[in-house]
């Protein structure tokens, strides 16, 4: 029997109903559930003024607070996206965190997997699962689009990317206004390429670093397990602050820019200046 490199899917530890619980899976869940107390020790607060604890988990709100603000220029905002973009950022990097406890990827039973004798691990850092990191980047790109159609109205939200109003008023303004409009139709279409391309550049991105660094720790660990793989520890402690970061400014500039509707005035503008000369 030989420790085999892991392979890029998640293994399944047992089946429920029929549906496999991965080891990837019950990593996440750990995530959760942590989160899940950290919140009601939040909500157990009994004075005006934090302490302890307490006070920690309000200079973290605070910070991130701060930080999507720089982003968004307007508290209002800040404050309505802080709960998707820091569960998004916490989530991503307490997953990435405890990943590296020694015993994540190590231990585990013997078994059968895709033909091979090999340590099947009772856990794998969440974000090296791809269909984990599918769904929160499917999360973040949707959630950008229910707050823009929510923020600007589902005429203007739709015309940034099927954009037949500027068509249909463009027909009073001439010819070149209308190659205009037709033009920037075609620019909306090529937008919803763009949000696919979102999805996908997200997750990928994530898992592929967050699996390579799983990789590269359990070729240096079989090469010898002693010193060398500490040097790689803490890159991969950076990496995980670092994958988290990107993900959530991602994520809050998406949600920024769906909640802006410069474009129309933009057209109106070019439109109008066109036709004038």
């Amino acid at each position: 029997m030989e420790l085999l490199l892991p392979p890029a899917a998640a293994e399944s530890l047992i089946e429920i109903g029929g549906f496999p619980i991965t080891n990837a899976m019950v990593n996440g869940w750990i995530a959760v559930v942590f989160f899940v107390v950290v919140a009601f020790v939040a909500t157990r607060r009994k004075g005006l003024v934090p302490t302890g604890v307490h006070n920690l988990i309000e200079g973290v709100i605070e910070f991130m607070l701060l930080e999507v603000q720089k982003v968004t220029g307007d508290i209002k905002r800040a404050k309505q996206f802080l709960p998707i973009v820091g569960t998004i950022f916490l989530f991503i990097l307490f997953s990435n965190w405890i990943g590296l406890i020694p015993g994540t990827g190590s231990i585990g039973v013997w078994g059968i997997h895709e033909g091979h004798t090999a340590l099947i691990p009772l856990l794998r850092p969440a974000a090296s699962d791809l269909n984990l990191t599918l769904a929160i980047a499917l999360f973040a790109v949707i959630s950008s689009h229910i707050i823009g159609l929510k923020a600007l109205g589902p005429v203007s939200h739709v015309s940034k990317f099927v954009n037949f109003r500027g068509i249909f008023r463009s027909l009073k303004k001439g010819p070149i206004a209308i190659i205009v409009a037709v033009i920037e139709f075609g620019v909306g279409l090529i937008e919803i390429i763009s949000e696919i391309a979102k999805v996908l550049s997200l997750s990928l991105r994530l898992f592929g670093n967050i699996f390579a660094g799983e990789v590269l720790l359990t070729v240096m660990l079989g090469l010898f397990a002693y010193f060398l793989p500490i040097p790689f520890m803490f890159l991969e402690i950076l990496v995980g602050v670092i994958q988290a970061t990107v993900f959530a400014m991602l994520t809050l500039a998406y949600l920024t820019v769906a909640t802006e509707d410069h474009g129309h005035e933009e057209e109106e503008h070019g439109t109008e200046a066109v036709a004038h000369a």
